[in-house]
């Protein structure tokens, strides 16, 4: 049974919906490091300014691989929702950076 993306909140409660049962914590972690190729084109594309998309791609591609698996980890924990969910990064080392999707696991059922 997989979460809909809608049933994911960053507020404490989703109206219309009681909890049945928390799970507690679930989260996603991915570990990203750019390329050789990736970091030459991004400083290529500061030269001229403007949003970075070779970086921008990555960074949206990295956030959701780690929100699909915080998802993944209450599916597995028999969740069907998750409030509270949060981002965080940080860079691990030059070029390497952990993103962090964190949120509470829980059982909802409708009013």
């Amino acid at each position: 049974m997989a979460i809909d993306p809608s049933m994911v909140t960053t507020a404490l409660e989703l109206p219309g919906y009681r909890i049945v049962r928390n799970y507690g914590v679930v989260r996603g972690i991915i570990v990203r490091s750019r390329s050789v190729f990736g970091t030459l084109g991004a400083s290529l594309q500061t030269l001229v300014g403007g949003n970075i998309t070779l970086l921008s791609n990555l960074c949206e591609k990295t956030r959701s691989d780690a929100f699909a698996m915080m998802m993944q980890h209450a599916e597995e924990q028999g969740a069907n929702a998750i409030l509270c969910a949060r981002y965080d990064a940080n860079e691990l080392m030059q070029g390497v950076t952990e993103v962090l999707a964190y949120g509470t696991a829980v059982q909802v059922e409708k009013i």
